[in-house]
């Protein structure tokens, strides 16, 4: 039997949708409920275990080795969540959050993700919120990674400065003019570029930074719970 349409419902794209929740702070809400209903099914069933007859204790057991494979489930789950699904430019044109309260809050700000679902509403969330932290946070990770790899800070600088010159010579000759000699001169720059990027280990710098900040990221996105874009003072 088919349903007929209701010509009264109202139809709201999901991007709206989800910007209403966002606004009425019902993610917030839901994120919380989510974690406490948890808390509460756990008890329960902690509870109600720790109460029954010593003859079975395999049951206590089981109970928390079901509880430790669902958190490594959930840990794995993060490997399959695209935290960028729902990155637009604008998040970058917004203000960096506060890194004390804003960015790392309180003890309290942090739980583990009692289902996937939360994991994935955690990441994509809070990865538009503070994706301006996550982006200092990388460029904090490559300037250590390119501490320890001093040969790739060499090569990383005289690359840019090789660029740097290209640019004042094109201005200096008038090479806008000439743009089959401009072209030649860019292709044989960028196979300068690669080659000093490949000889002096910079790549090697931009992995280990992308797989620590990428890691960090995921760790704190799924872990930190949804709160309020403006935080209340804590006392209050």
């Amino acid at each position: 039997m088919a349903f007929s349409a209701n010509p009264l419902s109202l139809s709201v794209p999901d991007p709206i949708f989800e910007s209403w929740l966002r606004d009425s702070g019902y993610l917030e809400i839901l994120d919380q409920r989510t974690t406490d209903l948890h808390r509460i099914t756990t008890t329960t069933n902690s509870n109600s275990n720790s109460n029954s007859t010593p003859t079975n204790p395999p049951t206590t057991t089981g109970f928390y080795l079901s509880n430790v494979i669902t958190h490594i489930g959930i840990l794995l789950s993060l490997i399959t969540i695209n935290p960028f699904s729902k990155l637009t430019n604008q998040d970058f044109s917004h203000d960096t959050p506060p890194w004390t309260l804003g960015f790392i809050g309180y003890s309290d700000s942090y739980s583990f993700p009692s289902s996937r679902a939360q994991a994935r509403m955690r990441v994509t969330e809070n990865n538009k919120r503070y994706c301006r932290n996550y982006f200092t946070l990388f460029i904090v990770f490559f300037a250590c990674s390119l501490y320890q790899i001093p040969i790739a800070l060499v090569g990383l600088v005289f690359s840019l400065a090789l660029w740097d010159l290209y640019t004042y010579c094109v201005k200096r000759w008038g090479l806008d003019n000439h743009p089959v000699t401009r072209e030649c001169l860019l292709r044989l720059l960028q196979c300068a570029t690669a080659v000093i990027i490949f000889v002096c280990n910079v790549q090697t710098a931009v992995i280990y930074a992308l797989a620590v900040s990428y890691a960090v990221m995921m760790l704190h996105a799924s872990f930190r719970k949804l709160t309020p874009i403006k935080q209340p003072t804590k006392g209050k």
